[in-house]
């Protein structure tokens, strides 16, 4: 095969020349899809790692993963390897998680998420045993609607209208239109596991009070699937993509950043970078937030749908306040604390409703506690520990918005004071400390409003209702990851290189001539 020069990407006795904007894991997975289809790929990104959000910093020996840090649908993994002539498990090592979490209550109240049923079955009746009836309904509820809202949905097109309004009347009889907090409270009647039943959206950023009770099936994909870590963490899922995009023949440029993308007569021809090289192409994928690629890359392409208005006022999802630390020689310490942790503070929809609705910082919170060094060794020096800390928080496009240039220390301080209830003394053992606010978000992953997952994931704002994965803007233009249709979550952005990949025309085979 030719040897692509990037400088001539449509040389004639090549392979068309594809772009992936952004190699966070949607790019990712839509460059190997793009090399299994016969292009010449070019994936290019202003970081200097690939993985985006599910990328990773390392301090004083300490290995962050800066986003997300479990794998809940294997499948979706090995389907994108196999598409590409490979077996993900040769590349990435899981280890299945038990249990899965816990959550806990400032009166010392725990659940443990565990796969099998009757295990889960006493948690909750530790709990209320009169609900444990209510959550096997909700078991149930949880498959039809994993039935219907994954294997119906994820991974087809839904750029058509018809594609969502023919599922309407399945949605109509699952009660979509209600939330899943809504569909908690009908089967369960005690608070706390109303909580542990719906909380699960806020990891895909939407509001548990207002997003669709489709997201049940999360409870399905758990009890089915297991929940698991990648060994090396999300960097080594990542960096495993990128092996396997230059083994196709591609390229990564990092530490370089489109500033936007070209168009002549209705198409997409390419892109210009911000140091004002220009990279012709065939085929454009945006794995950049579906916001900033239409308000930013296309700024001088006049839009239909896309405008800056109709952006503006969509609802964004939080943002997100995350506390990196690590801390030395604690590896025996804090025993009961596990790998991942859900520590509650004293509301739940009042704390939900000051952040989503109010866009208020509150003095009180909840956070989720990640310890993969109980999983891992390698994420910090032998005998120590290394923490990532998150708190829900609002985006910066709240009228009252917060100013975390001030407030970062501040309320570092406050989740430190959280922390202190479960584990003793942890700030005398530091040895590497770093935070990202949502200033960071939106300056490190060019997210509007500095939002931590795009768009909210309401029922108005998911499939038809979504940015397409084709682009009704520009043809030639394609857009994954977050931001676009299936939505946020390591799944969803994975699964959208899939269902691009079904829109986007194989390469026509290279002509190789005779010798």
């Amino acid at each position: 095969m030719t040897q692509f020069d990037p400088r001539f990407p449509d040389a004639t006795d090549a392979a068309p020349h594809a772009i992936v904007i952004g190699a966070g894991l949607g790019g990712l997975a839509s460059a190997m899809r793009l090399g299994a289809k016969g292009y010449r790929v070019t994936v290019i990104d202003k970081l200097d790692r690939c993985g985006g959000r599910g990328s990773s910093i390392t301090q004083n020996g300490h290995r962050f993963d800066l986003g997300p840090t479990i794998v809940t649908v294997p499948q979706v993994y090995e389907k994108l390897w196999a598409a590409c002539g490979r077996n993900f498990h040769d590349d990435v090592t899981l280890k299945p998680l038990h249990p899965f979490y816990e959550v806990r209550w400032p009166d010392g109240t725990k659940f443990k998420a565990m796969q099998d049923t009757d295990e889960m079955e006493a948690e909750v009746a530790k709990i209320a045993p009169s609900d444990v009836k209510g959550y096997r309904r909700f078991l149930k509820d949880s498959e039809r609607r994993y039935q219907v809202g994954f294997e119906g949905m994820v991974a087809k097109p839904m750029h058509k209208a018809w594609e969502t309004i023919k599922v309407l009347p399945l949605f109509g009889m699952l009660r979509a239109d209600r939330s899943i907090l809504g569909l908690a409270k009908a089967r369960v009647k005690n608070d706390k596991l109303r909580m542990a039943l719906s909380f699960h959206p806020l990891f895909i950023g939407g509001d548990p009070r207002n997003v669709t009770s489709m997201y049940a099936l999360v409870a399905y994909l758990e009890k089915t699937y297991g929940v698991h870590y990648a060994m090396g963490g999300v960097q080594a899922i990542a960096d495993a993509m990128a092996n396997v995009v230059k083994d196709q023949g591609g390229i990564l440029r990092m530490q370089t950043q489109v500033d936007e993308i070209l168009v002549q007569q209705g198409r997409c021809t390419g892109v210009r970078l911000v140091n004002g090289e220009v990279l012709e192409a065939s085929v454009v994928v945006s794995n950049a937030d579906a916001g900033h690629t239409y308000t930013h890359l296309l700024r001088d392409h006049k839009r239909k749908r896309w405008t800056d208005a109709k952006l503006d006022k969509k609802r964004w999802s939080m943002g997100l306040f995350v506390w990196y630390f690590g801390t030395k020689g604690t590896a025996e310490k804090w025993p009961d604390l596990g790998h991942h942790t859900i520590i509650n503070g004293p509301r739940y929809e009042g704390l939900l409703k000051d952040i989503f609705i109010k866009g208020k910082l509150c003095e009180d919170m909840s956070l989720y506690v990640h310890r993969p060094s109980l999983t891992d060794p390698s994420v910090a020096p032998e005998g120590d520990d290394t923490f990532y800390v998150l708190s829900p928080v609002p985006h910066l496009g709240h009228d009252n918005g917060v100013d975390w240039e001030e407030m970062r220390e501040t309320y570092r301080q406050r989740v430190a004071a959280v922390l202190e209830d479960h584990m003793p003394g942890f700030e005398q053992h530091l040895s590497a400390s770093m935070s990202f606010t949502p200033e960071d978000f939106r300056d490190r992953y060019l997210s509007p409003n500095g939002s931590g997952f795009s768009l909210e994931p309401r029922i108005l704002q998911s499939a038809w209702f979504r940015p397409h994965n084709v682009s009704e803007e520009v043809k030639g233009l394609f857009l994954a990851g977050a931001g676009t249709h299936p939505g946020a979550g390591v799944p969803g952005v994975v699964s959208s290189a899939e269902v691009l990949a079904q829109m986007v025309p194989d390469a026509a085979p290279v002509q190789v001539p005779a010798e």
